[in-house]
């Protein structure tokens, strides 16, 4: 049983700083496509980071130099660490792991991923 939870969410003023967690069960890290989403209530979910099984990482655009993501396969745990918040950042944020690894990139629509935690809600302001 393949299950996503996710924490770390919260209200912060812009440039402030947040570290999303995704505790993962049920399936090895290393051997799945893992994202973080998010999403802003009316549009459709947006990849902001991956990583794919052999360690290789994108961004999208608007969150590159600004949040890392990373995973500790011993914790079994997806993070994402996130600094200069922006209010353009806000949303509820989802992480998200596939066993498909071929095009594993932020730009990966919502639709080819299998898995999904339940989501946090960051909100900067």
């Amino acid at each position: 049983h393949v299950q996503l939870v996710e924490s770390g969410g919260n209200s912060v003023q812009a440039r402030g700083s947040l570290t999303l967690s995704c505790v993962i069960s049920g399936l090895r890290l290393d051997d799945y496509c893992l994202g973080w989403f998010r999403q802003i209530p009316g549009k459709e979910r947006e990849g902001v980071a991956s990583i794919d099984d052999d360690g290789t990482i994108t961004y999208e655009d608007s969150v590159q130099g600004r949040f890392t993501i990373s995973r500790d396969n011993a914790k079994n745990t997806l993070y994402m660490e996130m600094n200069n918040l922006k209010p353009e950042d806000t949303g509820t944020y989802y992480c998200a792991a596939d066993r498909e690894t071929r095009r594993c990139t932020s730009a990966r629509g919502e639709h080819d991923y299998n898995y999904w935690g339940q989501g946090t809600q960051v909100t900067v302001s």
